[in-house]
Parts: C-alpha cells; sequence; structure tokens
C-alpha cells in the first residue's frame, strides 16, 4: 500500500497521505497515531484519559479547613476557632457543692457513666476520677480545674492576685513539672491579663482542660477498674441490704 500512486478526488496522492502515518515506542509497543483532521481537539480529549500525564496542583483549599491542613484536623488557630463556634461542651453552669459525708448511692455512680458533669460535681466522682488520672499521669488537668473554680468563688483582691499567681507558676508556667495543655493562643490570653488578674482570667483554659478531660480521660476512666469496681461495690451493697 505505501507504494500506491493513486490519487483522490482532489488530486492528492495516497502515498502521501500514507506516508504521514508515524509508529511510536511507548513500553516496547509500537502504537500508530493518526494524522489530526479538524477535530483534532475532539481526539486529543478522548485520548487524555488513556494518557497518564504529570500530576496535577492541588486546587485551592476545601471549604472549612485552614491553608495548611486539607483534613481540618491540625491544630492551628483556625481550628481552635472554629471548635469553639461548633461543639465544644458546655460548661457547668453552677458552682460545685462540696458536700462530703454520705458515700454516692448505685443511682448516682451509675448516672456517671452517662454524663462527665455528674461526675465533675461529685466529691467522690472527682475523687475517683483523680485517682484515674493519677495512674495515666495527667492528675494536673483535674487539679488546675479545680485551683481555677476556687479562685472564682474570691472576692478579696489581695486573694485572688496571690491565687492567680500560684495557679500560673504551677499549672501555666512552662517551667513547671504539673504544666497543663494549653494552646497559643489562651496562653497569649492569660499572659495579657497577668498584670491585672481577676477571678476569670483562667476561664477560657479551664474550658480547654475540661474539654481535653471529657473527650479524652473520661472514656477510659469508664473502662477502667476504678470506675467499675466502685460500680460493682455499690451493686454489692444494695444486695446486702
Amino acid at each position: 500500500m505505501a507504494n500506491c500512486q493513486c490519487r483522490n478526488a482532489h488530486g492528492v496522492s495516497m502515498a502521501v497521505v500514507l506516508s504521514k502515518r508515524r509508529s511510536i515506542m511507548v513500553d516496547n509497543r509500537a502504537i500508530h497515531v493518526q494524522p489530526q483532521s479538524g477535530s483534532g481537539s475532539e481526539m486529543r480529549k478522548r485520548q487524555q484519559p488513556h494518557i497518564e500525564g504529570p500530576p496535577q496542583a492541588p486546587g485551592p483549599p476545601r471549604p472549612n479547613t485552614c491553608c495548611l491542613c486539607w483534613c481540618g484536623c491540625c491544630k492551628c488557630l483556625w481550628n481552635d476557632d472554629r471548635v469553639e463556634r461548633s461543639d465544644r461542651p458546655t460548661y457547668p453552669m453552677d458552682p460545685l457543692e462540696d458536700t462530703e459525708g454520705q458515700p454516692p448511692t448505685l443511682e448516682e455512680v451509675a448516672s456517671w457513666a452517662r454524663s462527665f458533669e455528674q461526675v465533675m460535681r461529685s466529691v467522690e466522682g472527682r475523687n475517683i476520677f483523680q485517682e484515674f488520672l493519677r495512674s495515666e499521669y495527667s492528675e494536673e488537668n483535674l487539679l488546675f480545674w479545680i485551683a481555677c473554680e476556687d479562685l472564682k468563688k474570691e472576692s478579696d483582691p489581695a486573694a485572688i492576685d496571690e491565687k492567680a499567681r500560684i495557679i500560673y507558676e504551677d499549672y501555666v508556667s512552662i517551667l513547671s513539672p504539673k504544666e497543663v495543655s494549653l494552646d497559643s493562643r489562651v496562653r497569649e490570653g492569660i499572659n495579657l491579663t497577668l498584670s491585672e488578674p481577676s477571678q476569670l482570667m483562667y476561664e477560657e483554659a479551664q474550658l480547654q482542660i475540661y474539654t481535653l478531660m471529657h473527650r479524652d480521660s473520661f472514656p477510659r476512666f469508664l473502662n477502667s477498674t476504678f470506675y467499675r469496681d466502685l460500680l460493682e461495690n455499690r451493686r454489692g451493697s444494695c444486695l446486702d441490704t
């Protein structure tokens, strides 16, 4: 066929047309490429899915993510603001009542599994939760939270100054062995209020630690021997009576 000299209706030699066919080698296989017609752009579009080109540059960030974290899981300031606006657990609204004496009933201990707030509002609940946190080397979170609650009750300016300073030195300072985990934005806010301490200067930090204990430590506490043994003891007491 390459030697065919017949001409088409326009007088163009078929040999010329055939000579325009080319063969290229891809992975040791010969691929015949047809000459492009006026609709070459359409042919290229059809061929593109079969051609593995260079990786494309990522487009703009997806909604609800920051510029550095495509999955939205990083701990940048943008995500902190998003958490504040969305699903942060509400803080216990009423002051804690430190009523010691009677041990918690079976119903009260069972209610702890349904509500972290019930644990925190109970003296016995906080004590057993503190033992669990001590076993995980994170007791400072609860101690910080309790110290902040104590600061809220103060009305004397001198006592507020003293307690605020102690809380900072014990739980906020990076030099303290009991330092709690706070993000840089919250730390900066605390540093700005150190010159004029107030009862509520640690409120945002307290909420952050409360959230940490609620989401991270509390589920493990419910599955621990600390809670399960106490629950079984209360059940045994009810059976004995």
